[in-house]
């Protein structure tokens, strides 16, 4: 008995050492652009990522016949959702840098979803718990923003409008 068990559970690390060599990548790079941290500087998006490993691993034996993949996506994007509302708006140690750093957690998390990842609007409605309309708006609208982001205006005009007021 004890052979039999040491030899699932042998079978079942194998296969999630695989599982890992083969999504880690991914997940940490989807991870980061959700954190909006710069890729050589995430520390937040590991933690993220090392959550969802660990969730998926302790599933593991009950994925059978699911997705491995997709479950740890949904985890990814369930967990860092609880957890960026409750931060988004506090101070943190640093400010986002990436790419997608001037939008907030949901249009983040929906864009990551829905180009990145290439889930479909209705499986991201579902996930949120948002209508699919919702969705399609939202991504739109943070598209827009990370393809045109707003312009800053100098300081010297900033300080001129101040002075006039």
């Amino acid at each position: 008995m004890r052979v039999r068990h040491a030899a699932q559970e042998a079978r079942r690390a194998r296969e999630f050492e695989a599982f890992v060599a083969g999504a880690g990548g991914r997940l940490l790079h989807a991870a980061t652009l959700l954190t909006a941290e710069a890729p050589d500087d995430n520390p937040r998006a590991r933690r993220l990522l090392t959550l969802v490993l660990a969730h998926t691993y302790a599933c593991w034996d009950r994925l059978r016949g699911e997705d491995p993949y997709d479950h740890a996506r949904q985890h990814l994007a369930t967990r860092f959702a609880h957890g960026a509302w409750h931060q988004y708006g506090t101070l943190t140690r640093t400010r986002p840098t990436g790419a997608l750093a001037p939008l907030t957690p949901q249009e983040r998390l929906i864009l990551v979803l829905r180009l990145y990842e290439g889930v479909a609007e209705e499986q991201v409605a579902a996930l949120l718990g948002v209508p699919s309309e919702r969705v399609r708006t939202i991504c739109d609208r943070a598209t827009a923003t990370v393809l045109h982001p707003p312009r800053k205006r100098p300081a010297a005009v900033v300080g001129a409008e101040a002075a006039t007021s």
